[in-house]
């Protein structure tokens, strides 16, 4: 099973992504929180220092596009693509009121004729390989065959299932029966997404589904930097680790935003 670690806004950035690879490691991938390609076609500064090839020299990572428009997915994959990624991400998951308000991330599972736009446009002409994350719906569980059928149209890369809906957020149980419903005669690789935070939880999710793909954790992750390795067989995070992370993202950080203010 694959293991990945799952993006963050605002905390698995780039300077996150490389102290955290040096120090812990263990992911099979990082995918890189969302950027938001807009009708200018320019990729931002902000974004370059996320997405940028020097900026990820030497991890694995997935970038992920947040948008309702095929033009604006096709371009950034596109750009994405000249700067030697093989893969992107189409974000279907984010359950934020500011993203899905705009009809984008999980707001798109409300409107399943918008949806299927942007799929057929994507997959139209994809200039590299296209996986998708998605909830399982927008309002209730009961949406999922529909989505899932829709989904099933189209050659995705892979599909990682956060398995609760966007009105549930990050709360609740994980509906376990919609990923087992995905995996009948999957036609893609799948990937598990849902309350993975400590090396119990992966075990139990092993011991369900024995040939289970991938796993992909997030806030289990950012709350143990050493999660990965511990699922390898690794060592938990000793205090001394811990203190270096933290410290040098700090410096990281202190010294990119000085930089950038000075």
């Amino acid at each position: 099973m694959k293991l990945y670690f799952a993006p963050m806004e605002g905390v698995t950035t780039s300077i996150y992504r490389r102290i955290h690879h040096r120090l812990f490691g263990g992911p099979d991938r990082y995918y890189a929180p969302f950027i938001s390609p807009t009708a200018e076609h320019l990729f931002t500064a902000r974004e370059l220092r996320e997405i940028g090839p020097e900026q990820n020299a030497g991890l694995n990572v997935v970038p992920q596009i947040l948008t309702k428009n095929p033009e604006d997915f096709l371009w950034a994959a596109a750009g994405l693509a000249d700067m030697g990624y093989g893969e992107v991400n189409l974000n279907l998951g984010c359950p934020s009121a500011t993203v899905t308000a705009k009809g984008k991330g999980a707001g798109l599972l409300r409107t399943p004729d918008v949806l299927k736009a942007l799929l057929d446009g994507i997959f139209s002409r994809p200039p590299v390989p296209v996986s998708v994350k998605t909830r399982i719906g927008y309002a209730a569980p009961e949406e999922f065959p529909a989505l899932l059928a829709l989904l099933r149209s189209y050659p995705i890369a892979e599909l990682t299932v956060h398995c609760r809906t966007r009105r549930e957020m990050y709360a609740g149980a994980v509906h376990y029966e919609a990923f087992a419903l995905a995996r009948e005669d999957s036609p893609f690789p799948l990937c598990f997404n849902g309350d993975l935070l400590t090396p119990p939880d992966f075990a139990a999710i092993r011991e369900r589904w024995p040939d289970l793909e991938a796993a992909a954790a997030a806030r289990g992750a950012a709350e143990d930097p050493a999660l990965f390795r511990r699922l390898q067989g690794g060592a938990p995070a000793s205090r001394e680790e811990l203190r270096r992370f933290h410290e040098e993202i700090y410096e990281a950080y202190s010294s990119a935003y000085g930089r950038l203010n000075g």
